[in-house]
């Protein structure tokens, strides 16, 4: 069997009534980070890199259907294949457009009470204060600073295509983020 037919795409509505009705098994492939500040009720959450169907977090989902999903379904998605790659599930789905479309069909999530700044903004924050220090120093101090900035575009680019972030990553260890 391929991936291509293994992996199917649900919306956002026939996944609410497969919820209500215990018919799956939701797993959200965010990082912890992102999980904390809204996920929807009931999701497991198995970050991108740990997904296997046998890490000990990976619900039973046996007689049911397992969905995975992210923010926008890109990341799932690359969950899915790894699960595909394993041969051996074969009731998997992909939330199509993840939590964002979920919220955009007001359904429900849960939340942390803390309120704080989104990792994403600030692995913006963090690249663009490298990017401004490097072009700063480059023009006051040494041309070899430039190289700073360019390190940068460097990670956001490769996190672009890979969906692999490693500032995200070294961002979510600080103690602001726990």
């Amino acid at each position: 069997m391929t991936m291509s037919t293994t992996i199917q795409a649900v919306t956002s509505p026939e996944l609410k009534k497969w919820l209500d009705a215990g018919e799956a098994v939701l797993v959200d492939v965010r990082e912890i980070v992102e999980y904390k500040q809204h996920h929807i009720k009931g999701a497991i959450n198995l970050p991108l890199s740990e997904v296997s169907l046998s890490h000990p977090s990976m619900p039973n989902h046996e007689g049911k259907r397992l969905v995975l999903h992210c923010k926008s379904g890109r990341r799932s998605m690359m969950a899915c294949e790894k699960v595909c790659a394993e041969g051996k599930e074969e009731n998997l789905y992909n939330l199509t457009g993840g939590i964002d479309d979920w919220m955009q069909n007001n359904f429900p999530v849960e939340s942390d009470d803390k309120k704080g700044m989104p990792l994403e903004r600030q692995v913006l924050l963090a690249a663009g204060i490298v990017v401004l220090t490097g072009v700063t120093l480059g023009f006051v101090v040494s041309s070899s600073w430039f190289l700073l900035s360019g390190f940068a575009g460097l990670g956001m680019a490769l996190a672009g295509f890979t969906g692999w972030c490693g500032m995200a990553k070294l961002l979510a260890l600080m103690p602001w983020n726990k």
